[in-house]
């Protein structure tokens, strides 16, 4: 069921859960999230830095993928809102949509709720439908004033996905790559000799850890504004970046790899620092003196982490408050 050009002034308030730009301004850390409300769920951290110790790996064989899985897109027939959920069992929705004033995308399943910017450009933007299974609501939602919003387009989707997995084995807004992006090319190499899913894993986090440098300027300059997405290829090039440009750039990679990963959001430490990391999903074993990662669950892969050690933008690690997947 659609519902376009539906025109009906309401309040960011109660309908548009905290903002990008929310999130950064009040909270200082290490990376900006979108916004959205969703369940949330604390556990314990790593208590050493990356390095040192011996490795355990181990897993099922591991055999790159002949190609990346890419989200489909359609030739976009004129300037009217969209939102396309032709592919809602792949794990994701396409929306765009033009206009002179910021635009937002809703997604809402239950009680849970997801706020993302969306380009008020037309492009065509890549939605995860993180939430699992069940009856979506997605709406675009256009700045009238303020922080007020209008309804410019609404439609619906009963989700049944192919895989639990679908909606972390793709690109989207917040990890966006494609067969020819530079991040891929370094994630064929990088798990070219890796024997085991482990092995592939291990290759590429211990590469980002290595290989990125946590930039502070960025994360001051970003304490004060709204918005921001990660962008994969630029964090290889540079070798700088903040949490969530870590956390983007490896899951990239592991999901161009055919590895489920998921970037997460949410609270570490005493401080509550706000910040990114990654989760990964294998069938085996990778325990090391930053990592611990078993076997047929969701592990954690704190890359900035291992990368810096504990640091004011960062957080000390001690315990972790999950609040947003993407």
């Amino acid at each position: 069921m659609k519902r376009g050009g539906r025109i009906a002034s309401i309040a960011l308030k109660g309908l548009l859960v905290f903002s990008v730009a929310l999130v950064i301004a009040f909270i200082p850390a290490c990376s900006g999230s979108s916004e959205g409300s969703s369940s949330s769920g604390k556990a314990e951290a790593l208590s050493l830095p990356f390095g040192g110790g011996g490795d355990e790996v181990s897993g099922a064989d591991f055999t790159q993928p002949d190609g990346v899985i890419v989200p489909m897109l359609s030739p976009a027939s004129s300037e009217e809102p969209d939102i396309n959920v032709e592919h809602v069992s792949g794990g994701y929705v396409v929306a765009r949509a033009t206009s002179s004033a910021r635009l937002k995308f809703q997604a809402n399943q239950g009680d849970q709720t997801y706020n993302y910017d969306l380009p008020n450009d037309g492009t065509q933007t890549v939605y995860p439908l993180n939430m699992g299974d069940g009856y979506y609501t997605f709406r675009i939602m256009q700045n009238t004033s303020g922080s007020n919003y209008v309804e410019l387009y609404a439609t619906e989707a009963d989700v049944v996905l192919e895989s639990e997995f679908a909606p972390f084995l793709i690109s989207n807004m917040y990890c966006n790559y494609n067969s020819s992006s530079a991040c891929v090319d370094k994630a064929r190499e990088l798990t070219g000799k890796a024997g085991n899913v482990a092995e592939a894993v291990k290759a590429i986090c211990e590469f980002v850890a290595a290989n990125v440098t946590y930039d502070n300027d960025k994360a001051r300059e970003l304490a004060e504004k709204s918005g921001y997405v990660p962008d994969p290829d630029e964090t290889l090039t540079t070798g700088r970046g903040i949490c969530f440009d870590y956390a983007s750039l490896s899951v990239a990679m592991l999901r161009s790899m055919g590895i489920p990963a998921k970037i997460m959001t949410g609270y570490v430490g005493k401080d509550e620092v706000y910040h990114a990391w990654t989760m990964v999903y294998i069938d085996g074993t990778w325990h090391c003196a930053a990592f611990t990662v078993d076997p047929n669950t969701w592990s954690r892969c704190d890359v900035t982490f291992a990368s810096t050690g504990a640091t004011k933008y960062v957080g000390d690690a001690s315990a972790y408050t999950d609040r947003y997947t993407y």
